[in-house]
């Protein structure tokens, strides 16, 4: 909000600024002389800007994944007594979190009683390489969402001779897994 104000207050002045955000321009002024004069700000203030740089010296020792409960205990264990609900709400202002571990992800659901039928007459038997091929893909979750992968199986040998992995599930996706093998 004050970095708005610091842009508009040149070119309209403090006062109508401050009065379309519905502020009193002493909370601005009073906001401007604490950030030139912190040695002015209140003592807990002063304790959150001190407790600020050492919860990021500790998140980042630790390779920037510690969470709130991890960089907690750490500041005990150096001998910072702070509450857990503060360094949760520091973290929360610097935007810091940690590593989240991943959940399980259910993708399939198994009915091993009912097997499909054969609706279409499928022959998956080749006599000899590359007769024939078959195309199969699935979804791989990762840290950063899922990404799906193309398999080009050879059915006389049974095994992979092509693969691609792309972050949406197209049709050109599968047809890059089909470049692969016919290169």
């Amino acid at each position: 909000m004050m970095a708005l104000l610091d842009k508009l207050r040149e070119q309209y002045g403090v006062r109508p600024v401050c009065s379309e955000l519905h502020i009193a321009p002493s909370t601005y002024y009073h906001c401007q002389q604490q950030r030139h004069h912190p040695d002015k700000r209140s003592a807990h203030a002063q304790r959150d800007d001190w407790l600020k740089r050492e919860i990021q010296r500790v998140y980042d020792e630790n390779h920037q994944v510690y969470g709130v409960r991890k960089v907690w205990r750490q500041l005990l264990r150096e001998g910072i007594r702070v509450a857990r609900c503060t360094v949760a709400r520091l973290m929360a202002v610097m935007g810091l979190a940690g590593v989240l571990r991943g959940k399980k992800v259910r993708t399939t659901v198994s009915r091993k009683t009912v097997a499909a039928g054969d609706r279409v007459n499928r022959q998956f038997v080749a006599e000899r390489p590359d007769q024939l091929w078959v195309a199969d893909f699935t979804y791989v979750s990762t840290w950063q969402g899922f990404v799906y992968v193309a398999f080009i199986i050879d059915v006389f040998a049974g095994y992979i001779v092509g693969w691609w992995v792309s972050l949406s599930m197209e049709t050109t996706f599968m047809l890059d897994a089909l470049d692969v093998v016919a290169q």
